[in-house]
C-alpha cells in the first residue's frame, strides 16, 4: 500500500451506515403498509385496486420498457412492497424540486450559448443527416455546434492528464473541475500542488465531485483540505440517511475548463487505477480529448450548472466566464459538447447513438466498459448490421464489476446473433466510451452503454463532424481490436437452458446496477 493511501481515509463508513438507515426506513414502512393490509379487509381491496391500476398506467407511460418491466414485476410480486417503493422512489415527481432548480439556473447562463445558424446552413450543405443530427442536440440539448474549435485525441488518460497538468499551470482567470471520482493520492496529489499555487496567485479554482463516485477514495474532510488551499470545493449529492430518489442520480461527468478557453473530457476520473499507477483489473485503457476554442463554452455551461445547483445562493454573475476567443483554428471541424440529465424527458445520450447508428453507411465501432442496453438500443444495432453495416462493441476482458460483467455478457447473444461484432479486452478493463462512424462522425465523453448512464446520471458527451481527431479515434480503436479477443462466435451457440435462465433473471434487473 502506498504512503499516500495510508493518510487519507475514505467514507465507506458512511455509506454502510446510510445503506443500514435507508433499508431500516424502507422495512418500517413495509411492516407499517401490511399490518394495515391485515387490519382491514378495506384496505387490503383498496391495495389491491391500486396496485392493477398502477400496472395499468405503467404499461402506458413513455418509461425505458427495461425499468417499467421491473417495476412491474416488482409490483405483481410484491404488491404492498412494490407499490411502497414506487410511490417512495420510482415517480419522476419526487425529483421536481431539483429539477425545477436545475431549469432555473439554466434560463440563467443559455444566454451564452446560443447557436449560430450559420455553422448549421453550412453543415447542412455538407451533410443533411449529420446535420439533422446536430441540430437535434442544439434544439432538444440546448447545446449548441460550433465550427471554431480544434479538438485533440488521447489514446491513453495518462496522456491527456499530462497535458492537462501543462494547461493548468498556464491558467490566469479560473479552473473550474468537475469529475464523477477523485482520489486524494499520487496523481491528484500532482495536480492539487498546481490548483494550489494558481488559487494562491488569484486564480477561481473550483472543485466538484460526486460524493457516491469518490466515497470509496476521501473522506468528507477532504472539502476542507481544499478549502484551506484556496480551492473552492463543492459535493455533488450528498448522501443523507433518509429516503431520497435523487440519491440515485449521480454525477457522471468529467470536465476540466480552463479560462473558458481550453477545455478536457473524457472517459477518465482523477484516480491513480485511471492512469495505471496500480492495476487492480489488468491494464486499464481509457481514453479522453482537448478542446480549444468556442466550443468549451458547453463545458463551462455544464460545469456552472452542478456548481450553482449544490448551492442555495443565487446564480452570480458570469459574463467572464464566458469569454469572446480569436483564436484562429487549424482545421475546418464540427465540434459539439452536449450534457445529458436524468431529470427531462429528453433521452440526448441514447439518443445521439441511436441516431448514429441510423446515419451509419459503412461502419459503426464502439468501446464500452458496460454493455446493458435497451431494447430500442438493441435493435437499432441489429438493424445497421442487415443494412449491411459492420458493427463492432469492445468490452473488458477484464471486469472491475463480476455482477455487472454478467449482465453485460447476458447481451451478446441476440447482438451476435444479428451478426454483431463483440470483442473482449484481454489487457484488462477498457473504460473509454466511444462511438465512431464511417471516418466522418464520432462520440466520445463518459456515457456508457448502460441503464445508469443513458437514464440515471449527469453525463456529458463530445459529438464531432470530420475531424482529424475522429481519425485518431479510429487508428487507435484498429490498435486495440489487435490485442482483443473476438467472442462473437462463442455465443453464436444454443446456450444450455439454465444459463438463458440466469442471464433473463440478469437482464430484468440490469436496471438496478
Amino acid at each position: 500500500m502506498r504512503s499516500e493511501e495510508k493518510s487519507i481515509k475514505n467514507s465507506v463508513g458512511r455509506l454502510t451506515f446510510v445503506a443500514i438507515a435507508v433499508l431500516s426506513q424502507v422495512g418500517w414502512l413495509a411492516i407499517l403498509a401490511l399490518r394495515l393490509n391485515e387490519y382491514s379487509v378495506y384496505i387490503s381491496l383498496g391495495t389491491t385496486i391500486l396496485t392493477v391500476i398502477l400496472v395499468l398506467w405503467l404499461y402506458n407511460t413513455r418509461i425505458p420498457m427495461g425499468f417499467k418491466l421491473l417495476w412491474i414485476m416488482v409490483i405483481m410480486a410484491f404488491p404492498v412492497l412494490g407499490l411502497l417503493l414506487y410511490l417512495m422512489i420510482g415517480r419522476s415527481s419526487v425529483t421536481k424540486g431539483m429539477r425545477l432548480r436545475l431549469e432555473k439556473i439554466d434560463a440563467g447562463l443559455e444566454k451564452w450559448i446560443k447557436q449560430d445558424e450559420g455553422v448549421l446552413e453550412a453543415l447542412k450543405k455538407k451533410d443533411i443527416s449529420i446535420a439533422n443530427q446536430m441540430n437535434y442536440v442544439s434544439q432538444y440539448g440546448k447545446f449548441p455546434v460550433y465550427q471554431n474549435t480544434d479538438v485533440k485525441f488521447y489514446k491513453d488518460a495518462s496522456d491527456g492528464f499530462e497535458e492537462q497538468l501543462l494547461e493548468l499551470e498556464k491558467a490566469e482567470k479560473f479552473i473550474f473541475m468537475e469529475y464523477h471520482a477523485i482520489e486524494d493520492a499520487v496523481s491528484f496529489g500532482r495536480m492539487k500542488e498546481i490548483l494550489a499555487k494558481k488559487a494562491a496567485q488569484g486564480v477561481d479554482v473550483r472543485v466538484l465531485y460526486d460524493d457516491i463516485g469518490s466515497i470509496g477514495f476521501i473522506d468528507s474532510k477532504f472539502v476542507k483540505r481544499m478549502e484551506a488551499l484556496g480551492i473552492k470545493c463543492r459535493v455533488f449529492n450528498p448522501l443523507v440517511p433518509i429516503i431520497n430518489i435523487f440519491m440515485n442520480n449521480r454525477d457522471h461527468r468529467k470536465i476540466t475548463v480552463i479560462d473558458g478557453k481550453v477545455g478536457f473530457t473524457g472517459g477518465y476520473n482523477l484516480a491513480d487505477k485511471y492512469f495505471n499507477l496500480e492495476h487492480p483489473y489488468g491494464h486499464w485503457k481509457d481514453t479522453g480529448i482537448r478542446m480549444e476554442g468556442d466550443a468549451v463554452r458547453n463545458l463551462t455551461f455544464m460545469f456552472l450548472e452542478m456548481w450553482s445547483a449544490m448551492s442555495n445562493k443565487p446564480l452570480e454573475e458570469t459574463d467572464a466566464f464566458f469569454p469572446e476567443t480569436t483564436y484562429q483554428v487549424k482545421e475546418k471541424c464540427y465540434i459539439q459538447p452536449y450534457g445529458d440529465s436524468p431529470l427531462d424527458d429528453e433521452l440526448v445520450g441514447e439518443n445521439v447513438y441511436m441516431n448514429v447508428v441510423k446515419m451509419a453507411k459503412n461502419y459503426v465501432y464502439f468501446t464500452t466498459p458496460y454493455l446493458i442496453i435497451s431494447d430500442e438500443m438493441e435493435r437499432e444495432l441489429t438493424m445497421a448490421v442487415k443494412r449491411g453495416v459492420d458493427v463492432r462493441i469492445i468490452t473488458p476482458g477484464i471486469p472491475d464489476k463480476k455482477s455487472v460483467f454478467e449482465v453485460t455478457r447476458s447481451n451478446y447473444e441476440d447482438l451476435v446473433k444479428a451478426g454483431v461484432r463483440i470483442y473482449e479486452y484481454t489487457p484488462g478493463f477498457i473504460h473509454a466510451k466511444e462511438c465512431i462512424c464511417d471516418d466522418e462522425i464520432a462520440v466520445t465523453g463518459t456515457i456508457n452503454l448502460d441503464y445508469r448512464s443513458l437514464y440515471l446520471h449527469f453525463e456529458n458527451g463530445v459529438l464531432m463532424y470530420q475531424c482529424q481527431a475522429i481519425k485518431d479515434m479510429k487508428a487507435d480503436y484498429e490498435e486495440t481490436m489487435k490485442v482483443s479477443k473476438e467472442v462473437t462466435e462463442d455465443y453464436k451457440a444454443k446456450q444450455p437452458f439454465k444459463i438463458k435462465i440466469k442471464r433473463g433473471l440478469l437482464r430484468v434487473f440490469a436496471p438496478l446496477l
